[in-house]
């Protein structure tokens, strides 16, 4: 970090159904972070509905950035740089974060940088609260497990902004399956969370769930686990019988989370990474994170509860380094809802 400028960067985060901002310094030290959640709204869709969090957008930006600025006790004239999602998301969504960066970088004379969203789940790894003590940096190369509602994926990580995609899903991302299977046991949105709390309860022993190793490769896919669970759960009802919610909760879970540990220590050996990292909304899972963190083989970064699920601290801290090593973009960028890490 010696080598990089100091900067304080002001970040907007719009990609679905969360607004936030945060103030990052020197892309660790959180200096303000608030998230306007839309999930009781949503929750009643059984998903994020598309046009109603582009609405809530509008509603909730510019009152969430001024309380960032209010909680950091700073103005624009304090800041740096502003840095925004500007892909992947929903693109309702990106255009009212991207539009109110524009204008908080154009009004005040601030350079704009635009930041994937993969990359600052990323980039969650390095934040720490500016109170606290300072914890050890991920080191490179690092193995960078993303999981997500809408991706899943593997990339080697060599420096900063430097990334080679080992593997993705071939269909279903792991959040989504989560999201597919409670809506199957009758359980409700967001369905990782949901998923957890009844599996607490169950023998993930008591159904054998199908495993897609997919030897030789570092992708992965569910819909074939996605859809066992659906046999199994019409078999049950053809016979009557009861649905045993949590034991099929926590088959499903272990199926999970082994394919996703044992297929990222795989590919953390392969490419001799010196430690692993975890992040996005599924590295929230307490069974994924606790497969993880009880193994010896490699030092594990995975960021606190607060900055697994959607939030702004990890666009700052990685449009942070995209600013410090001169990324910069320009006025008119648009958003890409479908844009690769690179």
């Amino acid at each position: 970090m010696s080598n990089l400028k100091p900067a304080r960067v002001l970040a907007v985060e719009t990609s679905c159904d969360e607004t936030a901002c945060a103030v990052i310094e020197n892309g660790r030290a959180l200096l303000a972070s608030v998230v306007a959640s839309q999930m009781e709204i949503h929750a009643r869709y059984g998903g994020v509905f598309p046009e109603v969090a582009s609405r809530q957008h509008v509603l909730s930006i510019i009152p969430v950035v001024e309380q960032a600025l209010s909680q950091a006790h700073l103005t624009l004239k304090n800041i740096d740089a502003v840095a925004v999602t500007r892909g992947p998301g929903l693109a309702g969504s990106l255009v009212v974060g991207v539009n109110m960066a524009k204008g908080l970088a154009l009004g005040a004379g601030l350079p704009l940088v635009g930041v994937n969203h993969l990359e600052g789940h990323i980039y969650s790894s390095w934040v720490y609260n500016a109170d606290e003590s300072i914890p050890s940096e991920p080191q490179f190369p690092l193995m960078a497990l993303l999981v997500s509602g809408g991706h899943t994926e593997l990339n080697l990580m060599t420096d900063h902004l430097t990334y080679k995609r080992l593997g993705s899903t071939l269909d279903d991302a792991a959040g989504e399956a989560f999201d597919k299977v409670a809506r199957l046991l009758g359980l409700p949105y967001p369905g990782g969370p949901s998923i957890q709390k009844a599996a607490e309860e169950g023998d993930p022993t008591r159904f054998n769930f199908p495993r897609a190793w997919l030897d030789g490769t570092s992708n992965f896919s569910f819909s074939g686990l996605k859809t066992a669970v659906l046999y199994e759960v019409r078999e049950l009802e053809k016979k009557g019988r009861s649905l045993f919610v949590p034991d099929l909760a926590a088959s499903f879970q272990a199926a999970v989370v082994d394919v996703l540990f044992k297929k990222t220590m795989e590919a953390a050996r392969e490419h001799d990474a010196k430690e692993i990292l975890v992040a996005g909304g599924v590295s929230a899972n307490r069974a994924l994170r606790k497969a993880f963190q009880s193994q010896t083989e490699f030092k594990v970064h995975i960021p606190p509860l607060s900055l697994c699920t959607d939030n702004a601290a990890m666009i700052a801290a990685a449009g942070y380094h995209r600013y410090a090593l001169g990324h910069i973009s320009e006025l008119d960028i648009d958003v890409l809802p479908t844009w690769p890490l690179s």
